[in-house]
């Protein structure tokens, strides 16, 4: 069983999009949570979606986007 911890939260599916991305060249597989509130709400980006990594994977993933500059949850 893989334990999941959140790593970014953000209503900027640009941002999401962008992580994704750098964590899928790093080989870090990532699960996009929320989406599905997102799309019920419209689209208008009040709901935040959340990025989650598995536990093995948080540190190496936390590097990579800080790297990069984006910010991630509770920095």
């Amino acid at each position: 069983m893989i334990h999941m911890k959140q790593l970014l939260r953000t209503t900027d599916p640009t941002i999401i999009a962008f992580a994704k991305a750098l964590l899928q060249g790093e080989g870090i597989d990532c699960f996009e949570m929320d989406v599905n509130m997102s799309i019920l709400e419209g689209g208008i980006g009040i709901f935040p979606r959340r990025l989650m990594v598995g536990d093995m994977d948080y540190t190496a993933a936390c590097r990579t986007l800080a790297d990069n500059g984006i910010e991630l949850v509770g920095e």
